[in-house]
């Protein structure tokens, strides 16, 4: 893994900071695979258009989506394959059973 500078911390931290707002997240899923206009993404995830237009411009800044013009339309769709992927391995990660054992639990219990 590469060392990351003080700045490049702070941009990561930012990325999980803005998908940590649950209208943002639910914006980039919807376009995990598909690319969507402004409208498809209201319609389908029942938000204004001014609250996804301004969702959309905070994700295009960190470069988690991507802009592309389609005739009169905008679509949106993930920036790359590296944000692509690392949303698919988080979501595989939550949804794949899970045997949970609490290590603290048996930490203290042995102590």
């Amino acid at each position: 893994m590469p060392q990351l500078s003080e700045a490049q911390v702070i941009d990561v931290a930012e990325v999980f900071r803005l998908l940590g707002e649950p209208n943002r997240l639910r914006i980039v899923l919807s376009c995990l695979d598909e690319v969507h206009t402004v409208g498809d993404i209201c319609e389908t995830l029942g938000l204004s258009q001014s609250l996804t237009s301004h969702h959309l411009r905070l994700l295009r800044t960190a470069r988690i989506m991507r802009a592309t013009r389609q005739g009169r339309q905008v679509a949106y769709t993930i920036d790359d394959d590296h944000v692509r992927d690392g949303l698919r391995n988080m979501i595989a990660h939550f949804v794949e059973p899970h045997e949970h054992t609490d290590d603290l639990a048996i930490d203290e219990a042995g102590s």
